[in-house]
């Protein structure tokens, strides 16, 4: 069961059994529960609990260890430190051992206080300020800048979660703080079309992504692209945008992640969308049929960069 997976405390990396057995480290899991904190963005399919309970029936199947790493999933203003506390107190029943935090940086002392009081909970080892709701160019002002530098000097990591068309401020923020370690959600959420009429990658977005992986401490991770599609996609269909960062970032930069519940979700279907069951382990087997094909190191894509990245010891 999930529930009896480690905690995240020190040591976790070498305390995990080597059977020979695949081990997966799921870089970008998503938890919530309307009942216990507010998300306004939440509709339809979405607008359910997804934590213990629901995440044990989507455990993996194949792997001989399964852990992730909690990804901020937005709550309202003024809730980041809650989300921190709850999923603290779900984290051995979910098999969470680090938590991305949830953290605005661009408000001078505010952010300072607010990482200050993060950093009280030990499994936090990274911050997410959501981009992709921000206009063009806020990842280049100087008090965004300010408080990515603070987050560099306590050792953490940033995701970076943002649309196509702001890869590029990405490129401008790891310039401006080559220090701090930087990780692209969802390959950048590029337009991958849908299953019946697939896209190919696009020459701006690959040399979008090529120009910010020239930076050696960004990292990417192989998420997302489920959504992207709309909940339904053809492997075929995701296998040209993986190679495209696979050829970008080099294998012991990508890092594998489900982006669950948020990618399990059939956002064609009608009254909200519908949740896919088993669309995790689709995913999972995705990536990983693909990593094969192109003889890829699955440790290296399904484990060891993300405990390199997120420094999990």
């Amino acid at each position: 069961m999930i529930g009896c997976l480690p905690t995240g405390l020190p040591g976790f990396a070498e305390r995990m059994r080597q059977d020979g057995r695949m081990r997966v480290l799921d870089s970008h899991l998503h938890l919530w529960d309307p009942e216990v904190l507010t998300y306004s963005w939440l509709e339809g399919a979405l607008d359910w609990a997804f934590a213990e309970t629901e995440l044990i029936e989507e455990q993996l199947v194949g792997p001989g260890e399964e852990a992730a790493i909690f990804v901020q999933a937005d709550p309202s203003e003024g809730q980041q430190l809650d989300e921190v506390r709850w999923v603290d107190s779900i984290a051995h029943a979910t098999g969470v051992v680090a938590i991305v935090a949830g953290a605005r940086l661009d408000r001078g002392a505010e952010t300072a206080a607010h990482l200050a009081a993060l950093a009280e909970h030990e499994r936090v080892i990274g911050v997410r300020h959501l981009l992709q709701s921000e206009p063009d160019g806020f990842a280049r002002r100087p008090e965004f800048i300010d408080g990515a530098r603070l987050v560099a000097a306590r050792g953490w990591t940033f995701d970076a979660c943002v649309t196509t068309h702001q890869i590029p401020d990405v490129t401008a923020l790891a310039a401006a703080v080559p220090e701090l370690s930087i990780v692209l959600d969802h390959l950048g959420k590029p337009v991958i079309g849908t299953a019946d009429a697939p896209l190919e990658p696009t020459a701006e977005w690959f040399g979008d992504v090529r120009e910010l992986a020239s930076s050696p401490q960004v990292f990417c991770k192989l998420s997302g692209l489920p959504a992207e599609a709309g909940g339904v996609w053809a492997d075929e269909q995701v296998a040209p945008f993986l190679d495209s960062v696979a050829d970008a970032f080099g294998p012991d930069r990508l890092m594998w992640g489900s982006d669950w519940p948020v990618s399990s979700i059939d956002f064609s279907a009608a009254d909200g969308g519908a949740y896919l069951i088993g669309a995790r382990q689709r995913w999972f087997r995705t990536v990983a049929d693909w990593a094969d094909t192109r003889g890829l190191d699955a440790e290296q894509i399904f484990w060891s960069n993300a405990l390199a990245f997120y420094g999990i010891r």
